[in-house]
């Protein structure tokens, strides 16, 4: 089995990681490291935990661990790897946007693959780091990339989205507590939210002619978890014709589906799928995605990444049902 370090290990993403791995049938967990719970029973923190690990948070780490995630707040990961050394053989997955953008890819001489696998699963599969998507990122670009890979997209795209209050961390602000949250709803960071850059990098990857704008509206949904994203462009093809190009280029995705019904959150949350639907509208095409932000968007897809690495089924230990109740 293969031996896992985690960085940062008291928050929400760590947790679900932490999660996975417990039940891992290829993976153990060697340590998690988090300076501020140093010493407590993992379990005290990620108390549904309690009664399958006994593991303590640590403040030490053990260098030659295969893989190491680093579950750490964005900024933070470059700063941790610049202080700390690990084994040239060991394998990184960064969970923060630190090395996502293709201008801060190198940490010294070794790049960071982005991860996303319908994107790049080859690539994935050879890599020694890797630089795990954002959540609306993973969102938004399992929308678009269908119709970039064809080279069909032509004009604006507008996306709107909306996110659980896990979305924001652990750390508390007036717009994370629950008199402010509860049977609350508003928008942030309007056109102006850090996945963009993600985003656009990888459309222009897959069609390198798109000179069109992006425009993207985040909002705050009153939900634990999940993200629901619509996004609308002119497409001059039939309904028929999207579907075959969004089957075509899902058709050896692992986690992701379009529907032919009409989606919503509860069919993802607690997994690692996204599901994909189509509606045609006159000459506009409205895709929708919905994704756990947690697991598809954050923990969920770094494990997919992990399992690619070192050859294992993509889906090993992620066979998670949604709650639909």
């Amino acid at each position: 089995m293969i031996q896992v370090g985690v960085i940062g290990g008291a928050g929400y993403t760590a947790g679900e990681l932490i999660r996975i791995l417990v039940f891992h049938s290829k993976a153990a967990l060697n340590f998690v490291y988090s300076t501020s719970n140093a010493g407590n029973l993992i379990c005290d923190v990620h108390q549904d935990l309690l009664g399958t690990t006994d593991l303590k948070f640590t403040d030490t780490i053990n260098p030659k661990v295969e893989v190491l995630f680093l579950c750490l707040s964005h900024g933070n990961s470059k700063l941790f790897l610049e202080n700390h050394s690990f084994s040239s053989k060991t394998k990184i997955i960064d969970l923060s946007n630190d090395f996502r953008l293709k201008k801060d890819a190198f940490f010294q001489e070794n790049e960071f693959v982005y991860g996303l696998p319908e994107f790049q699963k080859e690539k994935i599969k050879t890599a020694q780091f890797i630089a795990n998507p954002g959540c609306f990122a993973t969102a938004l670009q399992l929308a678009v990339l269908p119709l970039a890979a064809a080279n069909l997209l032509t004009n604006d795209v507008h996306v709107n989205a909306v996110t659980g209050a896990t979305g924001a961390g652990t750390s508390l602000s007036k717009t994370t507590h629950f008199s402010w949250r509860d049977n609350n709803f508003s928008y942030y960071k309007p056109f102006t939210h850090q996945h963009l850059g993600e985003v656009n990098q990888m459309v222009n990857r897959l069609q390198n002619s798109f000179d069109s704008d992006i425009h993207f509206m985040p909002n705050r949904g009153n939900f634990s978890r999940g993200i629901f994203a619509t996004a609308y462009t002119k497409f001059e093809g039939s309904l028929d014709e999207a579907h075959a190009i969004y089957n075509n280029y899902y058709e050896e995705a692992k986690f992701t589906f379009l529907s032919n019904n009409e989606i919503h959150l509860k069919q993802v949350v607690n997994t690692n799928m996204c599901m994909v639907h189509l509606h045609k509208h006159g000459n506009k095409l409205l895709i929708t995605s919905i994704i756990d932000n947690l697991l598809k968007g954050a923990s969920g897809q770094a494990i997919q990444n992990m399992n690619l690495m070192f050859g294992y089924a993509e889906d090993e230990g992620l066979q998670l049902k949604a709650n639909f109740f």
